[in-house]
């Protein structure tokens, strides 16, 4: 009996690849973000190699990030009304065309970095449509079955964080050997899959969205029903806070890794690697069937779990420590992040879909340009430790609201039994 009751946890848990249109967008998105996270990882690395500068890897977040909120919440508007696969197929599409042009420029030794910058936010701003478009498109991808779309959402983070483990580690190694080109280079190759699989993704035709002058109107529609919907509302204002102050440790791992570990890109693929399979462990986790209150549960242990990890970490000076305070931090974010997402998929009306993971975005990526500024000044005043610090903080803070709003709800529930207790004894 317990071999089969395995096997049936293990279907259950992977679900949502029964459908080919997800099973095929799964494995060619999950080729594609490995070679995104080689690219992040080279990218950071060569903008610290190019200036020894804490402050100029916030602004090359500042620069990546400043276009999702800029354009996040027109893109809900936009994703709500075209084709979505068509418009991820553009998206991919040029983000390959950016990856080449970095590659580029850095093979032929003439990259400096308002290049890195420039071209930086050129992936934020197709970004901002392509974030948006792939969260919508997973209801669509498991034929609009609810009871597979939070499965859908954890496989997805899974792929997410698989590459976040493999990519880095890969990373460090080209980094080491060939240069940041490589990664470019694998990078602009690894979207031909994405590409391929969308090419083959069937999915019924939408009905045409309104008139383009309607647009402005959708948009204030969408933030309207968003500040209504109080869950919705709730969930989307402590994103933005936790993850604008709290999710910026990645810009700061160059400048631990060289300046205070006195360490090469391979310490420095570890260190992104480390975060990485805490991550894949909560998404795999997240995999399995949970109700509301497991999900609510989940955003209190996810900002504790990362807040006391990012505390840590900022102070040690064991590496095999600082190691395991990454993937504690790691753990806790993504069990925090894949929470929120799946609340807000089930909470959402279909007609708003869009709209509301623009907003998603822009909680969870447009308020990094602020951030990313914030923690690459302190890093550059006082230092990287005294930055990640303050991130700890944050998702500490985060940790007690969410804690008060559990005991509120908690008791909001008991004196809702206690009242229906009392009508029927009456």
């Amino acid at each position: 009996m317990a071999p089969r009751t395995a096997r049936t946890t293990f279907a259950s848990s992977i679900r949502s690849l029964r459908h080919r249109n997800f099973r095929l967008y799964w494995s060619g998105q999950l080729t594609s973000l490995v070679g995104t996270w080689m690219q992040s990882v080279a990218q950071g690395w060569l903008m610290h190699r190019l200036t020894s500068s804490a402050f100029m890897l916030g602004l090359l977040g500042f620069c990546q990030f400043l276009p999702v909120l800029l354009f996040s919440l027109w893109a809900g508007v936009v994703v709500d009304q075209v084709d979505r696969r068509r418009l991820l197929l553009i998206t991919q599409t040029v983000a390959m065309l950016q990856a080449v042009a970095l590659a580029t420029v850095t093979t032929l030794g003439i990259v400096q970095p308002w290049m890195v910058l420039g071209l930086a936010f050129v992936f934020g701003t197709f970004n901002a449509f392509d974030l948006p478009a792939r969260q919508s498109f997973l209801v669509e991808l498991v034929g609009h079955r609810k009871k597979d779309l939070s499965n859908a959402i954890a496989l997805n983070s899974a792929a997410f964080n698989t590459a976040r483990v493999i990519g880095p580690a890969i990373a460090g190694v080209l980094v080491a050997t060939v240069g940041e080109q490589g990664c470019f280079w694998l990078n602009a190759v690894s979207y031909v899959a994405v590409i391929l699989s969308l090419w083959r993704v069937v999915t019924p035709p939408r009905e045409p969205g309104s008139a383009p002058g309607d647009a402005m109107f959708r948009l204030r529609e969408g933030v309207s029903y968003a500040w209504e919907t109080r869950p919705i509302r709730n969930l989307l204002l402590l994103l933005g806070v936790t993850a604008g102050i709290g999710f910026q440790y990645m810009l700061l791992l160059p400048v631990y890794t060289r300046d205070i570990f006195r360490a090469g890109p391979g310490v420095f693929g570890v260190l992104v690697s480390a975060f990485g399979v805490g991550s894949l462990l909560s998404a795999v986790l997240m995999t399995r069937r949970q109700d509301r209150s497991a999900l609510r549960r989940n955003l209190l242990i996810g900002l504790a779990s990362a807040g006391v990890g990012m505390g840590t970490f900022a102070w040690s000076r064991f590496l095999p420590l600082t190691i395991a305070m990454g993937f504690l931090s790691g753990f806790g974010l993504i069990l925090y992040v894949a929470s929120t997402n799946t609340m807000l998929q089930h909470t959402v009306e279909d007609r708003f879909r869009g709209r509301i993971m623009s907003l998603y975005t822009l909680m969870f990526v447009g308020t990094a340009p602020l951030g990313a500024l914030i923690a690459g000044a302190i890093a550059q005043r006082f230092g990287a430790p005294v930055a990640t610090s303050f991130s700890a903080l944050a998702l500490m803070g985060g940790a007690l609201w969410v804690s008060y709003r559990l005991r509120v709800i908690a008791a909001r529930q008991a004196a809702a039994i206690e009242t229906s207790v009392v009508e029927k004894v009456g």
